[in-house]
């Protein structure tokens, strides 16, 4: 393949062509690249990738509305479509030393992640690679994997996760697969830091990117099992009582901001419309929840720190992340594993309201 360089000019008029949610163009520019010659590879790893960051720092830091995301998002989707299609037709799939398939690969998205684009990339650069893939798409349950395990034999399952709240359910799908004698290789930011908590559920393999996952994979072919879960009994116990308290755990949290400031709904205390607030709640008890399972306080403060800059984008009030720990940290005083990462979360914060003020940092 060629290593032809992508254009600055090109990358710009396609971050244009996705503010502007111009499929056509989207679609000719990146395909216009291909027969240019540069490789299907470069395009989808060093264009639509990197621009699907850029449109999620535009949604994080409030420049764009979800429905702008969104729309984005289809555009990118049906670029890489269009990509694999032109890849196809000029026939640069590579197959090893032009035999047949390299390998049989089924990619799936943890239980629950609905980012589904990370997923579709991977598929595709696998593919350039030479592998047979299988992809399932988002949100795969345990189940849904096992079931089509059984149906088609992959020699190794790819999983991706993007939310580390995800964390605890992508465990079930990693030892189903374990159970089925189908090694994992994991990928996304979901896994954490070179995929610490990737390995922490027992994965076989983790890959920073598409193209880390293909060439490990041709490194360590064939697949093996090899990952050992870390996750103590304690913590999926844990783990598991905060899941049947969520209900409760939710109102308290309700309760805490309406006491913080009082009004109708979380909307009125934090600058947010009810059900974008009620969202928030969740999210961090979800976070929470996940951090005691693979017991990393990373996990729930990565997540306040999203939080924080969320709500600093829309001029809402973070202060009250500080109350919900303190309010969470009130219920949950018979679990010291959540009290252990509500207390990190607590320091966190608090440096971060120090820094604010100008206070010691």
């Amino acid at each position: 393949m060629s290593e032809t360089r992508i254009p600055e000019a090109a990358r710009a008029r396609f971050d244009a062509c996705l503010a502007a949610a111009d499929e056509d163009a989207a679609v000719e520019l990146a395909v216009g690249l291909v027969t240019g010659g540069v490789s299907a590879e470069d395009v989808l790893l060093r264009l639509v990738a990197p621009a699907q960051v850029r449109i999620g720092a535009r949604w994080e830091s409030g420049e764009w509305t979800v429905s702008q995301e969104h729309a984005a998002t289809h555009v990118s989707r049906k670029t890489v479509d269009a990509v694999a299609a032109a890849a196809a037709a000029r026939g640069t799939i590579r197959l090893p030393g032009g035999a047949g398939s390299r390998g049989h690969v089924l990619v799936a998205c943890s239980d629950g992640e609905w980012h589904v684009l990370p997923a579709q990339i991977l598929t595709e650069v696998l593919r350039l690679h030479g592998f047979d893939v299988r992809s399932l798409g988002g949100s795969v349950s345990p189940q849904g994997i096992l079931s089509d395990v059984h149906q088609h034999g992959p020699d190794v399952v790819a999983l991706s996760c993007t939310l580390p709240w995800n964390l605890p359910l992508a465990h079930r799908q990693i030892e189903i697969c374990r159970w089925a004698g189908v090694p994992v290789v994991t990928g996304g930011a979901g896994f954490g830091p070179g995929g610490t908590w990737a390995y922490a559920l027992g994965a076989d393999l983790y890959a920073a990117d598409a193209r880390d996952a293909a060439d490990a994979l041709m490194r360590h072919w064939p697949p093996v099992l090899r990952g050992e879960s870390s996750v103590e009994a304690d913590a999926v116990e844990a783990y598991a009582m905060l899941v049947r308290q969520r209900p409760g755990l939710l109102e308290h949290m309700a309760s805490a901001l309406r006491d913080m400031h009082p009004g109708p709904g979380t909307g009125s205390v934090s600058g947010m419309e009810h059900e974008e607030g009620a969202g928030v709640l969740g999210r961090l008890l979800d976070s929470l929840a996940a951090a005691v399972y693979v017991d990393d306080e990373r996990v729930f403060t990565q997540h306040l720190a999203f939080v924080r800059t969320y709500l600093s984008a829309r001029s809402a009030d973070s202060h009250f992340l500080i109350v919900m720990a303190d309010a969470l940290a009130d219920r949950l005083k018979g679990s010291p594993q959540a009290l252990d990462k509500l207390s990190a979360g607590r320091r966190f914060l608090a440096r971060g309201e120090e820094d604010d003020s100008g206070g010691p940092g």
